[in-house]
C-alpha cells in the first residue's frame, strides 16, 4: 500500500507539503496542489485513519446512539445527523439501545475504543451511564444529549418542549368535550420515565380531571406494549373517548388495536398522538398529531457537537427546547357520550 512518502515523492514535494494538501489544501498553491492530487490518484493513496487516531487522539466519526432503529422518528434524526456530520467531513457510527442503559453501555465502550470525536446520545431507560460519559468527555470526546437526557445530566441538549407539548394536547382533546381521556403509559422508573408520561397526570389537573386507576399503567414507548395497553383500556366498562399516544409507535400499536377490536376513529374514540408517521396522514380521517421538528433537531445537535469538537476552551452548556406542530385532521371530534 502506498505511505504519504510515496505519494511526496511521485508529486516531487516534501512529505509535510504532501501532508498539508490533504488536511489544509487552501494553504497550497494550485499547481502544487494538482501535483499531489494526480500522485493520490495514481498510487490510490488512501490516509490511515488508524495512524492519525493514534496521532491525534480521536478520529473524525461521531457517535450516534439511538432509542430503537425501527422507529421512524430515529430513522428520519438518523438522516437528518448523518447529513449533517458528512457536511463536515466526518462520518457516523450508529447503535440502537433499545432504551436500555445496560446496552447503551457496551456501546459507549465500543465508541470509547474507536476514539469518536463526538457522541450524539439518545439516553436509554435505567441505571444512567453518566460516570462512563464523563470519562469520555475528559478524555476530549464532545457529548450532546438528544429528544431524552437523564435528570442531573451535565451535558449539553436538544429536546422536544415536551410538556407544553402534553398540556397542547390535552387542551386540544378537553376543548372537543373529552373528560375520560388516557394517556397510553404512566411514569415508571425502568419502563418509562420520559416527561410526556410525567406531565400528563399533570395537565389533566390543571382541567380538574381525574384519571381512573385503570387508565394508568405502565409500558415502554413500542408498538406491541401499545397494542396490548389498548386493547385493555379499551375493553374496560367505562372506556375513555380519547387516546393519547406519547410517541408515534404506540399510535401505530394503539390504532391497530382499535381496528381488531372493531372500533372506529373518531366515531368511537378519538385519537391524539404525538410525531407524523406517514401513514397517519393516509388514513380517513388522518390523526391529529404533535409534529416534532426532527430535521431541526438534528441539525441543532449536530451543531453544538461540532462547536464543541472546535472549540479551544470549554464551552458553556446550551440547552434547547423546539415546540411540536399541532396538525389538525378529524381523528379528535366531540364524544358521543360526554363523560
Amino acid at each position: 500500500m502506498a505511505n504519504i512518502h510515496d505519494v511526496a515523492k511521485r508529486a516531487g514535494v516534501s512529505p509535510t507539503t504532501a501532508k498539508r494538501a490533504i488536511r489544509d489544501p487552501d494553504k497550497l498553491a494550485d499547481a502544487t496542489l494538482e501535483r499531489v492530487q494526480q500522485a493520490i490518484d495514481d498510487l490510490h493513496y488512501e490516509p490511515d485513519q488508524l495512524a492519525s487516531a493514534l496521532r491525534s487522539g480521536h478520529t473524525k466519526t461521531v457517535g450516534l446512539v439511538i432509542g430503537s432503529i425501527v422507529e421512524p422518528f430515529f430513522a428520519q434524526l438518523t438522516r437528518s445527523v448523518v447529513f449533517a456530520v458528512r457536511d463536515r467531513g466526518y462520518s457516523v457510527i450508529m447503535a440502537d439501545n433499545e432504551y436500555r442503559t445496560d446496552l447503551e453501555l457496551e456501546q459507549l465502550r465500543h465508541f470509547y475504543g474507536n476514539r469518536v470525536s463526538g457522541l450524539i446520545l439518545r439516553s436509554g431507560y435505567g441505571e444512567p451511564n453518566l460516570n462512563y460519559l464523563e470519562r469520555m468527555q475528559r478524555r476530549g470526546t464532545a457529548i450532546v444529549e438528544v429528544d431524552y437526557f437523564t435528570p442531573g445530566s451535565p451535558f449539553s441538549h436538544v429536546m422536544l418542549d415536551n410538556a407544553g407539548g402534553v398540556r397542547r394536547g390535552v387542551r386540544h382533546l378537553v376543548e372537543h368535550g373529552h373528560r375520560r381521556i388516557a394517556a397510553l403509559g404512566k411514569y415508571d422508573p425502568v419502563l418509562n420515565p420520559d416527561e410526556r408520561v410525567q406531565t400528563f397526570p399533570k395537565a389533566m389537573a390543571e382541567h380538574g380531571l381525574e384519571l381512573p386507576d385503570d387508565y394508568v399503567v405502565p409500558a415502554p414507548p413500542t408498538h406491541a406494549a401499545a397494542f396490548e395497553l389498548t386493547r385493555s383500556i379499551m375493553t374496560l366498562p367505562d372506556p375513555p373517548t380519547a387516546l393519547f399516544a406519547v410517541t408515534g409507535s404506540m399510535a401505530t400499536g394503539a390504532y391497530r388495536a382499535l381496528r381488531e377490536l372493531g372500533l372506529k376513529v373518531p366515531r368511537d374514540v378519538s385519537l391524539l398522538a404525538f410525531d407524523d408517521y406517514p401513514w397517519m396522514g393516509m388514513v380517513e380521517p388522518a390523526i391529529d398529531t404533535l409534529a416534532q421538528p426532527v430535521d431541526r433537531l438534528g441539525r441543532e445537535a449536530v451543531r453544538i457537537l461540532f462547536e464543541r469538537i472546535e472549540a479551544e476552551d470549554e464551552l458553556p452548556v446550551e440547552r434547547i427546547r423546539l415546540a411540536p406542530e399541532l396538525l389538525v385532521r378529524g381523528s379528535v371530534t366531540r364524544p358521543a357520550v360526554h363523560a
